[in-house]
């Protein structure tokens, strides 16, 4: 009787121990994905935010260089502004679905990785 007891015991300490063991184990996979993820996105968003600026700056010196040849400064800026309601239009009805594929895709095997 006391031998099954022991063997209950037993029984029972090591599976708290596997369910101990195997959060832990959770934990560490969780944080290893978390801190790829991480990784990867930071030097990106530093690219991504130093082409944005690059592409203001020269957004900016298109719209005074037409500004100047058309006469009147504002008249750059509608222009530029005027391409970019264009090309905002095109991605809306024809790439919307594909640049949502994209991106979830992208996220998908960084995390899957």
């Amino acid at each position: 009787m006391e031998d099954n007891e022991r063997l209950i015991e037993s029984l029972i300490e090591r599976t708290v121990e596997y369910g101990k063991t195997s959060l832990e184990l959770a934990k560490l996979k969780a944080l290893d994905k978390i801190s790829d993820v991480i990784s990867t996105l930071i030097p990106q968003v530093i690219v991504n935010l130093f082409v944005i600026i690059f592409l203001l700056f020269f957004n900016l010196g298109i719209a005074l260089w037409l500004g100047e040849i058309l006469g009147q400064t504002f008249y750059g800026f509608l222009i530029v502004a005027a391409f970019y309601g264009f090309i905002a239009i095109i991605v809306q009805l024809f790439m919307r679905k594909w640049l949502k594929k994209t991106v979830s895709n992208s996220i998908i095997k960084q995390v899957l990785k």
